[in-house]
């Protein structure tokens, strides 16, 4: 941090220099005036770059400095982005070599993803002819340009020239990269998008790969992953997980509509290009969305770590032996940061922090076996004050909970420790720190266990501030003394909405249970039904919820003026749309099992158990009123009025958005293998699609035609 301040305060005095430099040359432009204009342009250029050179790390590190920074109002916000939109491409460059190089020596928590081999360089494109434009199919006017600042959470190409429009989406840890035709439909020749980004202060694009290949002269699929420049992504959106989503400054995608001729060679159309940054924090300082990876039953988890051992040797079996286990896999510390992702490495942080600044700690906890946690909590002593549920199994004889306490109750005392179920379950999984200088609460789903950090698809909001530190510490002190006393707890004001006082965004947090005349089930419902762009939700045990959000989710599925995409854990039935212009039916978790068509492996499922374990719905992603609920609340009656359960609602964009790819990605990942079981079940070999025959239908053809995709194509495009 001190390398960054001194890095920043150098730059600022070479700009002052550069200024000085500027004035000295036009007062001596009144008497030299030949000289004065070289000295003049020479001392543009140099103010030019000494005006760009703060790089995106330094804006970073200022956002860190102190939480009274980051509360800053947003028009100062806005002025201050305006600012540094003048930031020069040569220094940002060396900045962002080093960090990267730094960034992949690590193998911590960083968010690794293959993205593929560098493209290799191509001979001047052909462009393809333009299309008429269809009757059927409405016309998109291309978006408003962005300013240089890449820093927004969307942002747009401006090449008026290419044929398509291209929008970036920042998730965290991934970016949404979504095209649409401008005019009418693309022409039969066209066979995809090919894909490539650039880190910050990098000079390659990279392409991203592609497992699904072209058939060959034989009718075979290639087995091996390919570029998209070789094999395009023939879809209109892509999740992209870049391989160092944490480094500060632009990430540049570009592009690129791919065409094949009659002979099956590809030629390249003009393309689209737009940076966009990433960075570790949601809104650093204040709010960091954070998601586990999920994607243990995945082709790229199969890549990376199947090969050198099994599942079993990275986690463990089962949840009683959770705290003895130890895993074996020679790959053990890259698994691990890969399959966690950002949340472990957001959780992690926060506990190592905590014993750092010698800070009070409470913990509620729910499934609770990761040694890795309770060797963090044991290093806290008689800081820590925590409730671990003691349903079944919880509380029964041999499980890792039970172990759990013993251990704490030897480092915190035993009047730190409890155990509690409420009306039913203590489903609560929350970490709240109040140190001297860490200040931090830990929402949401992701239990600390094995499967809740390594399995599961789970996310945990971290917010930072002394408001919600103290209203976390409110709502454990109302846990204590209103242990398994559901009405005792519904009437405190920790079971009604309070503002979290984040800055410059509306949080507000309850804690179940509620009482009759605090619930909030029947409140989230009216709230859904009042949608009037989009739905999208990730909700474990939605096939087995019944209630007022089940009932919403149902009708909003069936109306065709909002778009809805969701996924559970199991299939749900009674969620069923036959009208082909209306939404489709929840996706369910699958995984590729044994003898799954080329050129796919069979994938392992992690145990028994729930693998799709986020409780999150987004309203209206696209507006300004777009909005999220989120936490350890299942959206079901149990959850509302008898556990003890964390619920949150946000209505800020930025957040918003992030949950929405997350949805996204998730529910493309299972929706995608639902079909690979599907074309299994047909004998039938997936493989992209060339330019139809006579009869034929092109590739897109149902993404102009079908209802609910044409609104997916326009809606995230």
């Amino acid at each position: 941090m001190a390398a960054r301040k001194a890095t920043k305060s150098a730059k600022k005095t070479k700009a002052k220099a550069s200024a000085s430099k500027s004035k000295k040359a036009k007062t001596r432009a009144k008497t030299k005036k030949a000289a004065a204009k070289s000295k003049k342009a020479k001392a543009k250029k140099a103010k030019s770059r000494s005006a760009k050179s703060r790089s995106a790390k330094s804006k970073s590190a200022k956002a860190k400095v102190s939480q009274s920074k980051a509360s800053k109002s947003k028009a100062k916000k806005s002025k201050a982005k305006k600012s540094k939109a003048k930031k020069s491409k040569a220094k940002k460059s060396k900045a962002g070599k080093k960090t990267a190089k730094a960034k992949k020596g690590k193998t911590g928590a960083s968010k690794k993803k293959k993205t593929g081999k560098v493209a290799k360089k191509t001979t001047n494109s052909t462009t393809p002819p333009t299309t008429t434009p269809s009757a059927s199919t409405p016309s998109v006017t291309p978006p408003p340009s962005n300013p240089p600042d890449a820093s927004g959470f969307q942002v747009v190409g401006t090449n008026a020239s290419a044929l398509f429009s291209l929008k970036l989406h920042r998730g965290d840890g991934m970016t949404l990269v979504a095209m649409n035709w401008k005019s009418g439909r693309p022409p039969e020749n066209f066979v995809g998008f090919a894909i490539e980004y650039q880190e910050p202060g990098g000079s390659q694009f990279f392409a991203l790969n592609n497992r699904l290949n072209f058939l060959d002269a034989a009718g075979n699929v290639n087995p091996q992953k390919l570029p998209t420049l070789q094999s395009p992504i023939q879809k209109f959106r892509w999740v992209h997980f870049p391989r160092n989503a944490e480094i500060a400054g632009d990430f540049i995608y570009r592009v690129t509509p791919m065409f094949m001729d009659a002979q099956g060679k590809l030629s390249k159309g003009e393309a689209q290009q737009a940076p966009i940054q990433l960075a570790r924090e949601t809104y650093p300082g204040i709010a960091n969305v954070t998601f586990t990876r999920g994607f243990i039953s995945s082709q790229a988890f199969v890549d990376r770590y199947l090969a050198n051992g099994p599942i079993n040797t990275l986690v463990a079996p089962l949840a009683a032996g959770g705290l003895d286990f130890k895993p074996t896999h020679p790959d053990t510390q890259a698994a691990l940061a890969w399959m966690g992702f950002e949340a472990r490495a957001a959780i992690l942080e926060t506990l190592d922090q905590a014993i750092a600044d010698h800070a009070e700690v409470r913990v509620v906890a729910y499934d609770f076996n990761l040694p890795e946690i309770l060797d963090r909590l044991v290093q806290l002593g008689p800081s820590l004050k925590i409730i671990i549920d003691d349903s079944s199994p919880h509380g029964d004889d041999g499980s890792a909970e039970n172990a759990a306490e013993v251990r704490l109750v030897a480092s915190a005392g035993r009047d730190n420790v409890l155990r509690q179920h409420m009306g039913n379950l203590q489903h609560n999984k929350t970490i709240s720190v109040n140190g001297p200088t860490v200040k931090k609460v830990v929402f949401g789903s992701t239990n600390l266990s094995w499967r809740g950090f390594y399995v599961q698809a789970n996310n945990a909001l971290v917010v930072s501030g002394q408001r919600p530190v103290d209203l976390a510490f409110a709502s454990f002190d109302s846990y204590v003394a209103n242990s398994n006393k559901v009405a005792g707890f519904g009437a405190t004001p920790s079971a009604d909405w309070q503002d979290l006082g984040l800055p410059g965004i509306d949080a507000k947090v309850a804690l179940s249970p509620h009482s009759a005349a605090n619930a909030k089930l029947d409140e989230i419902a009216t709230d859904l039904r009042s949608a009037t762009s989009s739905l999208l939700y990730s909700l474990a045990f939605l096939a087995q919820t019944g209630g007022s959000v089940r009932d919403a989710i149902t009708d909003l599925t069936a109306n065709s003026n909002v778009f809805v995409y969701g996924i559970s854990d199991k299939k749900v039935g009674g969620i069923d749309v036959q009208n082909p212009d209306g939404n489709v039916t929840p996706v369910f978790a699958a995984e590729l099992g044994a003898n799954v068509p080329e050129p796919f492996k069979s994938e392992p499922t992690g145990g028994t158990g729930t693998r799709m374990h986020h409780k999150f719905t987004v309203i209206d992603f696209d507006k300004p009123t777009a909005r999220v609920y989120l936490g350890s609340y299942n959206f079901s009656k149990p959850a509302d009025r008898q556990n003890g359960e964390n619920l949150l609602v946000i209505k800020d964009r930025r957040i918003a958005v992030s949950y929405m790819i997350e949805a996204l990605s998730i529910f493309d990942h299972y929706s995608f293998r639902v079909a690979v079981k599907k074309a299994k079940q047909e004998g039938v070999k997936l493989h992209l699609a060339q330019p139809p025959g006579p009869g034929e239908k092109a590739w897109f053809e149902d993404d102009f035609t079908v209802g609910h995709k044409i609104k997916d194509r326009l809606l995230f495009s």
